[in-house]
């Protein structure tokens, strides 16, 4: 310790209890860090780096601030020394003379970690070339080396018995005074003199909780965003009998779970992801999934069908002869908002020890994410209902786990949140407990809606989810079928949905049914979906829409049924758009 006072001291003329505390606390932290050797105090020294790319200079950019000697290196920043850095902010602690360091990161005002690597540096390799040139009037070395398939170069000099970096990369060379990444991203040294440092508060007030490398990463990536916990191990199964949840719903039998979440305010500069992880507990087969939210803006909700029973939500007709219950945007209703369609694949996890094939290795989980950003305005500082759905009839049916991260773009561009108009939704959410299934497409009219516009949306957009069912040879889950949306009488969308790649997630399937040709029943191709995947929306732009009263129709050619046998269309769409305030 007494060598390490030594270092503090020179660093501060001021506040020795404050250093001492400081040296305590790096002690703690670094542990083995700071080897008993003797110290030079006469060539302290503090580097300030600038940097660029392709010769562009950010005049409002976050200095590197390098304090250094021949046994010590201390990286940092302007930002972070004056604490305005945001969180989390890191900075490193070089000893050079065990060939280790401690990386450090404050989490927030108040938990600061850190975590000891004493390989890295001296697995570091250069190539020692030739030339030289002049930095800061100091003759400078280049070495070369190859990071993660990037090309770098580092000018360094051995003048100043000092050793530093403006990075952890060529600790060991001398005093690194330029860092060049493949050609075009410099860091490079402004200013070099010697320094007495008064020791910012933060250092000094908190303890430093010990961390392996491993959880110190993991912990610093989750502090870069918020986490908003949905479900944890929630099983989804078609049973009466279930772990009661504190605050979960469950509803069709179980089919249905519903939590009220409380969501913070959010703005433009916001990205907005839900993720989903789904293993079998039982049912070998692959389910139509979704994540949905329940907008109650209006006198009638989703979720009075789910409290209630399905009679209880609008009926939607166009012909058929048949009832489709709570499908359509009314002026009392709204449907449920889709935030995420996934399907689930043949029995992963709980089959997997049952189907041994050579070559190949089960994956323990299907994991799904998607970005939800463009229906932030529905979450932005409300408590919201937010349901999964997996359709099954299997007493063990399938375990769930969801969460939603927002993370901060940062961006300049504060424009208002973008604005989000629940239309339509023909997936049977309640199928266990009686909703109709998605049949209309086999009338002509097809799903044929009106809606009305309180205000003109400008740049708005249609977001449209869609997956064809009826699993025999000759449903449209196996025949391409095209989708056409018209739009006031204009056709707006005219493709044909489908997806070939479904064979590459053949280890996410156990299960799947094996034909005498090789192939599995998870290879086949799909209309729009395959077994262990997400559904992407597709991002239909409608241009700027005036206020008033709009008719919309979705239109497909569903195919017959064949005895039992019939298919099914699951489609849900909303408009987004800049809402004008007339």
């Amino acid at each position: 310790m007494h060598h390490l006072l030594q270092w503090i001291t020179h660093l501060s003329s001021k506040a020795i209890v404050h250093r001492m505390l400081f040296a305590c606390m790096l002690l703690s932290m670094a542990q083995s860090l700071f080897a008993q050797v003797e110290y030079n105090s006469d060539v302290i020294s503090k580097i300030v780096y600038h940097q660029s790319y392709h010769g562009q200079f950010d005049e409002n950019q976050n200095p590197i601030w390098l304090y250094a000697d021949n046994n010590y290196a201390l990286i940092t920043s302007k930002n972070q020394w004056n604490k305005t850095a945001p969180y989390p902010s890191e900075m490193t602690l070089v000893n050079h003379q065990s060939g280790s360091y401690t990386l450090v990161a404050l989490l927030n005002d108040y938990k600061i970690i850190a975590t000891n690597d004493s390989t890295s540096i001296a697995l570091q390799t250069f190539e020692y070339l030739d030339e030289t040139k002049e930095i800061l009037g100091y003759t400078c070395k280049k070495a070369k080396t190859s990071i993660n398939s990037n090309t770098i170069e580092l000018w360094y000099t051995q003048d100043l018995n000092i050793k530093g970096s403006p990075t952890i990369l060529g600790q060991n060379l001398g005093l690194v005074l330029e860092y060049v990444r493949n050609g075009n991203f410099v860091i490079q040294a402004v200013a070099l003199e010697k320094k007495t440092i008064p020791l910012p508060d933060f250092m000094i007030k908190n303890e430093v909780t010990i961390l392996d490398k491993v959880t110190y990463q993991d912990e610093v990536w989750r502090s870069r965003f918020t986490t908003i916990p949905l479900f944890d191990h929630q099983q989804i199964h078609f049973s009466d009998n279930f772990e009661p949840r504190e605050n979960v719903m469950r509803f069709a039998h179980g089919t249905i779970v519903l939590k009220k979440i409380q969501f913070p305010e959010l703005n433009s500069q916001h990205q907005v992801f839900l993720d989903l992880t789904e293993q079998s507990n039982g049912d070998a087969y692959d389910r139509t999934g979704t994540v949905f939210l329940i907008p109650t803006d209006k006198k009638t909700s989703f979720l009075d069908g789910l409290q209630e029973g399905t009679q209880a939500l609008p009926i939607y007709v166009n012909g058929n002869g048949k009832q489709y219950q709570g499908v359509v945007a009314t002026d009392d209703y709204h449907p449920a908002v889709e935030l995420m369609r996934f399907f689930t694949p043949f029995g992963v996890k709980h089959f997997n020890h049952r189907v041994t094939l050579k070559g190949k290795t089960w994956q323990d989980s299907a994991f799904y994410r998607q970005d939800i950003t463009p229906f932030a305005s529905l979450l932005s500082n409300r408590e919201v209902y937010i349901g999964v759905f997996i359709g099954n009839y299997d007493q063990g049916g399938h375990m769930i786990s969801a969460h939603i991260t927002i993370h901060n773009e940062a961006s300049s561009n504060n424009v208002p949140l973008r604005q989000v108009k629940p239309l339509f939704n023909t997936l049977n959410i309640m199928e266990m407990a009686g909703q109709e299934y998605g049949t209309m497409f086999d009338h002509e009219k097809g799903l044929t809606m009106d809606f009305t516009l309180i205000h003109p949306m400008k740049n708005a957009q249609l977001i449209y989810t869609t997956t064809g069912h009826g699993g025999w040879g000759q449903g449209d889950e196996f025949v391409p079928k095209k989708n056409t949306i018209v739009l006031n009488g204009k056709t707006v969308f005219d493709l044909t949905p489908w997806r070939s790649d479904c064979g590459s997630y053949r280890l996410f399937n156990p299960v799947s049914g094996n034909f005498s040709n090789g192939l599995s029943s998870s290879d086949y191709s799909r209309s729009n979906w395959c077994p262990g995947t997400v559904t992407n929306p597709y991002i239909i732009d409608l241009g700027d829409l005036q206020a008033g009263q709009h008719q919309l129709q979705v239109v497909i050619p569903q195919g017959a049924p064949e005895g039992s046998s019939f298919s099914a269309w699951n489609v849900s769409g909303v408009i987004v758009g800049d809402v004008i305030n007339d």
